[in-house]
Parts: C-alpha cells; structure tokens; sequence
C-alpha cells in the first residue's frame, strides 16, 4: 500500500531535519501537529538540493543534481516517487498547491553554487537570496496559512524578509567555510580577503532591517505556526549578536556557534514571552 510507503517517507523527512539541523529541528517541534509534517517534508528536499551541491565534493555534482532535478519533476508531475525525500515533498507541494515558481526560482539558486562563486553586483546577490531562502520561506507561508490565499499575500513580504535574514545570518557565520573550502562569495562590494568592522556592520545593518519586518509577520502569524517561527527569528538573532560582537578578522577564521544549552535557554524565554503574549 502506497500509504506505507508515505509514511516511510515522512519518516525520512523528518530524519533529515534532524540529523541536518538541531536548531531548524527544535523550532519545527514547536509548530502544530497539523502542520509540523509539511515543514519537515519542505526541510527534506531542499536540504538534499543544498548537500549535492555543498558537500559531495567526491561526487560529480552537476550530474547528482541533474538527475535530482529529473526526478523532482516526475515526482510533481505524476504525485509519487521512489525517492522518499521527493515523495514526501511532493505530498506538500500539492497539499497547499506550492506554486512551481518557487520551487523552480530555488533550484535555480541551487545550481548557481555548481560553477558561480562570486556575487559582483546588487542584483545577483538578491537574486540568489531570493531562490536559495525567500521561497522556502513562501512554501513554508503556504503551509502555515494552510493555502489561505489572502492571508498568504498579507505576510508574503514578511515571510520573504525573514528568509532573506535567515540566509545573510548563514552567509556571515559560514564566511570561512564558503570562502576557503568552496570559494564562494556572497556579498557583492565587500573585499573578504580585507573584511574589516564598517563592511560587517553595514552587512549586520542589512539583516537587523530584514529582521525588523520579519518580525512582524510573525507577530500575525496563525496560532499553529507562530511560536515555532518566533523560536527560529530568536535562534538567528541571538547568532546575530554573537557575530556582531565577534571581530571581524575573527569571523574570517572561524564559524560561530550557539551551544545547544543556549539553545534551550532561548527555547524557555521564548516561550514566556509568547504565553505572557509579549511577542
């Protein structure tokens, strides 16, 4: 029975979220049951789309990623696939009817990090933030207002904002990493062999303003998803205040953390704040 094999599916989505992800996974749990799935399933496809093209280095990428791109379109095409990962997010994608838009625009970005590994200009660089991290957060909007479409319209801007703080937060905490093992980078107009503080904090000054209009979308956010997405904006801004306080030589050489103990310390403050209706 094809429900079974659903079901393994799932299960496989929701593993990955939680071998890839502690923080992504601890913010998920905090969502409704009714929804919690999808976002697991979301998390699944475009964690394997990010680890070809991050992580196979043994691999001939381009090839893992076309043949993942085939089977993506089959998998939507016609509402089933062998990969499980692909079928439990197909199973979403038609459940809140996710516009192929997003999900073309994201593997898009993807493929971009195959061969492209400077974003000289404005646009290149909103471009990619726009696939690779405003999208998901529009497919995840999607399953939040359960296909509400104008209650979707009303936070798109928000969701979009957030996504895009979320992304430039993992661009500053990954700069060692994209910069010495895969030779990436992402901001346009800053020099990362001289990353000196007034080219930080004019990125920190660009995600504290994505952060702001974040924010309130959250705060109208329905009751099944907004305590879960408040724990994620409070993960990242507490990441963002590690790394404006952190040197800015000192981002270049190393990746900033926040423990798993800070973690669930902000997960009980948050947590008061939302009962006390402070959010």
């Amino acid at each position: 029975m094809k429900a079974i094999f659903d079901t393994v599916s799932n299960q496989c989505s929701k593993t990955v979220t939680k071998s890839y992800s502690t923080s992504f996974s601890l913010a998920t749990k905090m969502l409704s049951n009714s929804i919690r799935q999808d976002i697991y399933n979301i998390y699944g496809f475009v964690r394997f789309a990010d680890e070809i093209v991050d992580s196979f280095h043994d691999y001939d990428k381009e090839l893992l990623f076309n043949n993942f791109t085939t089977d993506l379109e089959l998998a939507l095409k016609h509402k089933i696939s062998l990969n499980p990962i692909l079928n439990s997010f197909q199973e979403t994608y038609h459940r809140y009817d996710i516009d192929k838009s997003m999900v073309d625009a994201f593997m898009k970005s993807m493929r971009l990090d195959l061969h492209k590994q400077n974003y000289l200009t404005d646009a290149e660089y909103k471009d990619y933030i726009y696939g690779s991290a405003d999208v998901v957060g529009l497919m995840c909007l999607k399953v939040f207002v359960k296909g509400d479409q104008e209650k979707f319209n009303e936070l798109k801007d928000s969701a979009m904002s957030l996504g895009s703080a979320f992304q430039k937060v993992n661009f500053l905490r990954d700069l060692k990493a994209d910069f010495e093992d895969l030779s990436r980078t992402y901001f346009p107009n800053t020099d990362l062999n001289h990353l000196d503080e007034t080219s930080k904090q004019r990125i920190i000054d660009d995600i504290e303003s994505d952060f702001a209009k974040g924010l309130q979308g959250i705060k109208n956010l329905p009751i099944e998803a907004k305590f879960g997405v408040f724990m994620a904006y409070r993960y990242y801004s507490q990441l963002l205040k590690k790394l404006k306080k952190t040197p800015a030589l000192e981002i270049k050489s190393t990746r900033i953390r926040v423990p798993n103990y800070k973690k669930f310390e902000l997960l009980t403050r948050s947590y008061v704040k939302y009962q006390l209706n402070l959010l």
